[in-house]
């Protein structure tokens, strides 16, 4: 369809761009590149619209539609609106963003560059064309201005490169823009999504999410507002997720299928009420967890919550199994087999076939969560922690949680207090922070490198106070005090107890000490949990009724925690995706860990419009070069990251 075309459809309302879409966000530098591919007459991608009866139809903007049928714009909406704004000069009726992004267009005759209006540079001269005019009135209206431009006159080949040049602006109203039609009862979502991605390659692809929540809220445009309030109410209490995770949970709830085509059955009508009942299905089920993972784990905020993806599994088994989780066994047997899915990275890599092979197991055996657990075991060959396991620096995310769990369940006490360290015990607003048993600053002096400075095992956790208190004396002086004073708090740490350990040259032999201690806590503690010896736990203020506590995940300093936050505070009130923390950028093949990113944007800040992105604060060069390598723009402070948003993404 030519674009003139699809324009005056929209005037007459034949072409609307659904409620439940998010608005404009493009920027100039996306505008200029679309207006150059068209002038060259490069591929731009096609569309992708959905047509609807008008009645069912809510749409964005107060504008009339047409009789009978419309065509909902999917995909094509920052295109599309962009163009209308360039040629019409105004933006279209159901224009929610900043009109500065595409308007005051003009083109340069002698370079052929695209160009925003600039008055020093551009006025009194002739060279410099608006698009919009030259939309508007054609190329023939513009002679007089030519005729303008010094020596013109003289060079008659001059003329009418410049008046080819007009002609190629204004003929892009007449490009035809494929247009792909979601439509047909007999197609599944895979479906549409392969013809989409085969005829746009040039364009961006829309993930299976987006096309299932797109087909939601055809039939329910408050569908995604409706999402986001859930969302933003666990955001509140320090759980970030994203829409897809949460659809996905939906997904696996009503269906017991990892694949969003299986809320679009072939001989069945999409049901809102269903979908609606799966909604408050999951936020029941996903309240429950976060509370029972808090009080039972003690992971209780978002850094350290590490196996998300385990979720969809988790909420399908509980919609399932709804009395018998009631039961505390039942609960410790469902909490190990989680926790093992942290370790061992389960759904790092190829996520949906895990994911699809775990939810069959739990539907087609009668001991779902020994199916579960034997499934583990037989990809793992062996479920046992060792002490190579806690060798790692803080990239190696996936035993950081167990550490962190240990310490909230296995009656860890604080040094200078004496009072466990346990969630029920201290409050739901206690802060526990991370604490180098030997002080870095002391390590460093000493030659060690960040990652032996790092390690896993000299980690520990303990209240704010202490911390500060502590500060960077060396191990051998106030674990000596602190033995003392509370008899049996070291060794609730796990610090081993020989005091020539404490001493700074014996470090590496220290860490492989305490290492041995932790892989036996470990497995004690995760047998417990098998088995259902797990003592009560006391109850506790609620995680979802309390505000977001700090995040004490592998985060280096107090700074380096409130730079994360200050960044998902920023992006939230842009109203832009707040990033996932500790994000794990993983290996294809093997789903081997290469990196952690602090805060990562994989799909991009504008979701699917821009390339993956990531904040690195304090990381070396190694981390920089791996994400770099992946395709992330990475930024090593707030700031950077706050002027690639204002001036790249929000324009």
């Amino acid at each position: 369809m030519k674009l003139n075309t699809i324009l005056d459809q929209i005037d007459m309302g034949s072409v609307a761009l659904p409620k439940f879409q998010r608005g404009y966000v493009w920027n100039r530098v996306q505008v200029r590149k679309l207006m150059r591919s068209l002038y060259l007459g490069h591929p731009v991608g096609s569309l992708l619209m959905w047509e609807t009866q008008t009645e069912k139809a809510e749409v964005k903007g107060d504008g009339s539609l047409a009789s009978g049928t419309v065509r909902l714009l999917l995909d094509g909406q920052q295109r599309i609106t962009s163009l209308y704004g360039i040629i019409n000069g105004k933006p279209p009726v159901f224009f929610n963003g900043n009109a500065k992004a595409f308007l005051k267009l003009y083109f340069n005759l002698d370079t052929e560059e695209f160009e925003f209006y600039g008055p020093v540079k551009m006025k009194d001269d002739p060279r410099w064309i608006s698009v919009t005019e030259l939309m508007q009135l054609g190329a023939g209206n513009f002679i007089s201005k030519i005729m303008g431009i010094p020596t013109i006159s003289e060079n008659g080949h001059q003329l009418n490169k410049y008046f080819n040049r007009l002609n190629a602006i204004g003929n892009i109203k007449e490009r035809d823009f494929h247009i792909e039609e979601v439509s047909g009862a007999d197609k599944t979502m895979d479906d549409i999504v392969d013809i989409f991605n085969e005829v746009n390659s040039g364009g961006t692809k829309l993930s299976q999410g987006d096309l299932a929540l797109a087909k939601i809220c055809a039939s329910w445009p408050q569908a995604r507002e409706e999402m986001q309030a859930r969302l933003q109410k666990w955001g509140n209490a320090g759980y970030y997720f994203s829409l897809d995770w949460l659809l996905r949970v939906i997904t696996a709830i009503l269906t017991g299928h990892a694949d969003f085509a299986a809320l679009f059955p072939k001989d069945d009508l999409f049901s809102v009420p269903v979908f609606q009942a799966g909604l408050h299905r999951a936020e029941k089920h996903i309240d429950y967890l976060l509370e029972l993972i808090a009080s039972r784990l003690g992971l209780d905020h978002d850094r350290v919550l590490g196996s998300k993806a385990s979720f969809p599994l988790l909420a399908r088994y509980i919609d399932q199994q709804d009395e018998s989780v009631k039961y505390q066994d039942v609960q410790d047997k469902l909490l190990y087999w989680y926790a093992h899915t942290i370790l061992w990275g389960h759904y790092s890599a190829s996520m949906e076939s895990t994911l699809r092979r775990d939810l069959v197991a739990i539907d087609d055996n009668e001991d779902t969560l020994e199916a579960l657990i034997h499934q583990l075991y037989q990809s793992r060959g062996d479920l046992t922690l060792y002490p190579r396991d806690f060798e790692g620096a803080t990239r190696r995310s996936r035993f950081y949680p167990m550490l962190y769990m240990m310490t909230r369940v296995w009656h860890s006490r604080d040094f200078e207090s004496g009072i466990e360290l346990k969630h029920n015990l201290l409050g739901g607003m206690s802060r526990l922070e991370l604490h180098h048993i030997f002080p870095k600053a002391r390590l460093y002096k000493q030659g060690l490198s960040k990652n032996e400075v790092n390690a896993l095992a000299n980690f520990t956790f303990l209240t704010k106070a202490t911390n500060l208190k502590i500060s960077a004396k060396l191990a051998e002086e106030y674990l000596a005090v602190y033995a003392a004073k509370h008899p049996g708090a070291l060794e609730s740490h796990w610090i081993p107890m020989d005091r020539e350990l404490w001493k700074i040259e014996n470090y590496r032999d220290f860490l492989a000490a305490r290492r041995e201690l932790l892989a036996q806590a470990a497995n004690d503690f995760l047998y417990q949990l098998h088995n259902g010896s797990m003592p009560e736990t006391p109850a506790a203020e609620s995680v979802l009724e309390r505000e977001a506590v700090s995040i004490p995940g592998q985060i280096a300093s107090d700074a380096e925690e409130e730079m994360l936050l200050e960044a998902i505070s920023w992006m939230k009130q842009k109203e832009l995706p707040t990033g996932e923390i500790g994000f794990e950028l993983v290996e294809d093949e093997s789903g081997d860990v290469l990196a952690v990113l602090d805060l990562a944007w994989p799909d991009g800040v504008q979701t699917g419009l821009s390339q993956p992105a990531a904040l690195l604060i304090d990381k070396g060069e190694e981390t920089l070069s791996i994400a770099s390598g992946k395709g992330y723009r990475c930024f090593t402070s707030v700031e950077q990251l706050r002027h690639y948003v204002e001036k790249e993404i929000l324009a």
